[in-house]
């Protein structure tokens, strides 16, 4: 009998997130200053497909925080 095909493992699937652990919300941009996520793709990360999750890495590289300052 022919074996099943094997599954790659988890972590060669996923896409991993861009967290650096400096989790605060920015109140102009709406952006993490760590990952310069919004508070919607933080919280749905887990659920999306890596499709989705390649969308929001690439985008990142384009998001900018304003400049900090009163």
């Amino acid at each position: 009998m022919a074996e099943p095909p094997a599954q790659p493992t988890y972590a060669a699937r996923r896409v991993m997130s861009p967290c650096k652990s400096i989790c605060i919300m920015d109140a102009k941009s709406n952006l993490c200053i760590g990952c310069k996520r919004t508070i919607d793709e933080i919280a749905r990360w887990p659920m999306m497909d890596d499709d989705e999750r390649r969308k929001i890495v690439d985008a990142l590289k384009t998001r900018k925080l304003p400049p900090s300052g009163p």
